[in-house]
């Protein structure tokens, strides 16, 4: 354990500067969200190689478990009804994501002459979410390395852009925090560059961001068990000296940490916490969301678009404008009056 808290203790320590600085900026111009100054700061350093290496295993864990646990606390400041509401809103538009976004782009990749391989990894990243379905589905299907290794290439890279894009494309359509937040959260790949994204635009469309993703991540368990199911009867019909590998039994199907929102939102709901307590918690989310968005930034490489083919590349431009452009349509026919 005192490993492990010694490698990522420099990359954390790095982290917290940056967020130093970040709360600094936002002090002297109180319409610059900290949250924001931390993701420029994290990409800007990152692709300025001026982040050690040795910081490099921290930022990971900010970017990955520190998120987490900024997300859970932002369970706090929702109650069930809230989430009901902005959940049922955005039911429908998750589900039309979901199911354009995954057949549509495998029907792109075929066009392309792109491996179905790498087709079905790029769509279940860009319709649910991002690397972790990725990882989730190449354990159902046995999929291949490569396949996954660009897959994950191409959510990171597309995902990154979105987290700068979509602000300035909501900014343009004129959509309110909750519009926006919702868009975010129903069309970004990674949690994380969703909560970057929404945050980007504004803090109040952090909210509706999440929950929306939420219920998109939700929606890995059956996709993801249905694929590990047509995989394994198809490996029925295979040669006795063939042995298929056994990734399905280490997928996740519900991540404990959206467990952990559900009870932080169990116990706001309840009343029993003071505003004193609900005021700190809600400070204590900004600065864990803050020390992740620099992880998040540091790991934004544009060098890496230099390292995919021509077909990958294009596959990922037209998935992601697929997504982009199913989620705003379904996200413009909800009626909202926020």
């Amino acid at each position: 354990m005192f490993t492990k808290a010694g490698r990522i203790a420099p990359g954390l320590v790095v982290a917290g500067i940056a967020v130093l600085c970040s709360f600094v900026v936002s002090w002297q111009w109180s319409s610059v969200s900290p949250l924001t100054v931390s993701l420029l700061i994290g990409a800007l350093a990152g692709n300025l190689g001026l982040i050690p290496s040795a910081s490099e295993p921290g930022l990971t864990f900010a970017s990955r478990h520190i998120l987490r646990a900024g997300i859970v606390l932002l369970g706090f400041q929702l109650s069930f009804s809230e989430v009901a509401h902005l959940g049922s809103r955005g039911f429908l538009a998750v589900i039309s994501v979901v199911i354009v976004t995954f057949f549509g782009t495998q029907y792109i990749a075929r066009l392309l002459g792109v491996s179905p391989g790498l087709g079905l990894l790029t769509a279940t990243g860009y319709s649910i979410c991002g690397v972790s379905a990725i990882s989730a589905m190449t354990g159902a299907v046995d999929g291949d390395d490569e396949d996954a290794t660009y897959a994950i290439a191409l959510v990171t890279i597309f995902g990154s852009i979105s987290i700068f894009a979509l602000p300035a494309l909501g900014q343009l359509m004129n959509m309110s925090n909750i519009r926006f937040g919702m868009w975010a959260g129903s069309s970004v790949h990674d949690v994380a560059q969703v909560v970057a994204s929404a945050t980007t635009y504004s803090h109040q469309s952090l909210a509706p961001a999440v929950v929306v993703k939420l219920t998109r991540v939700v929606l890995l368990a059956p996709l993801v068990a249905i694929y590990g199911y047509r995989h394994s009867q198809s490996q029925k019909h295979a040669e006795p000296h063939q042995h298929p590998h056994t990734g399905s039994q280490r997928i996740s199907l519900l991540p404990m940490f959206i467990v952990f929102f559900l009870v932080a939102v169990s116990v706001r709901t309840t009343g029993a916490l003071s505003s004193d307590l609900l005021n700190t918690l809600k400070q204590l989310e900004k600065i864990l969301l803050a020390l992740a968005l620099v992880g998040l930034g540091a790991a934004v490489n544009i060098k890496k678009l230099r390292l995919l083919g021509s077909r990958p590349i294009i596959l990922g431009v037209c998935s992601w404008a697929l997504v982009l452009a199913t989620s705003v349509i379904t996200i413009r026919l909800i009626p909202l009056t926020l």
